[in-house]
């Protein structure tokens, strides 16, 4: 278990003022607002957040030593992280993303299908990006019960009914 999550990035300056855009992944973006203090991604720098407005593409936040928009347009890109106990505690249905990345992927049979590389969420569900040895190319799958009915993450693994896969290549 990680022992920060990713819940935002900064996206650019927003005003002369030191005001950021902000994107949050949490899934009601004013929260993230309520999980800080929030840090970079190599933990050296810590910020408090205060929302000012909602803005094109995000939110607008204050950030704690961010005084001008030289130093907020510095920070572009920076990804923003929570302490996991600053997080709530998630229904047995639903997981952070982190904590499925590098789970071992079985099927039904118990054969090793790969690990989970990625998780992706392009606006109608969840996405399991999985490679592993033998693969020819990653194997993405819905994260839905359908296809991924038990996920174990104290065990580290995730047991897959994923779609017949074929080596054939397409007719045109």
């Amino acid at each position: 278990m990680a022992e920060r999550i990713c819940v935002g990035a900064i996206a650019g300056a927003f005003g002369v003022r030191g005001e950021v855009r902000l994107k949050s992944f949490t899934s009601e973006p004013n929260d993230i607002a309520n999980y800080g203090p929030l840090w970079s991604e190599d933990g050296k720098r810590s910020f408090t957040v205060r929302l000012s407005r909602p803005v094109t593409g995000g939110l607008g936040a204050r950030l704690s030593g961010v005084e001008t928009r030289e130093d907020a347009e510095a920070l572009k890109g920076v990804t923003l992280w929570a302490d996991r106990d600053k997080l709530p505690a998630l229904p047995d249905d639903e997981f952070y993303h982190t904590d499925l990345i590098g789970l071992s992927v079985y099927d039904a049979g118990g054969v090793l299908i790969g690990k989970v590389r990625a998780v992706y969420d392009h606006g109608a569900g969840d996405i399991l990006e999985i490679f592993g040895p033998g693969r020819k190319q990653t194997l993405l799958l819905p994260f839905t019960r359908a296809f991924v009915p038990t996920v174990d993450i104290a065990a580290g693994r995730i047991i897959a009914d994923p779609p017949e896969e074929t080596d054939e290549e397409p007719e045109e």
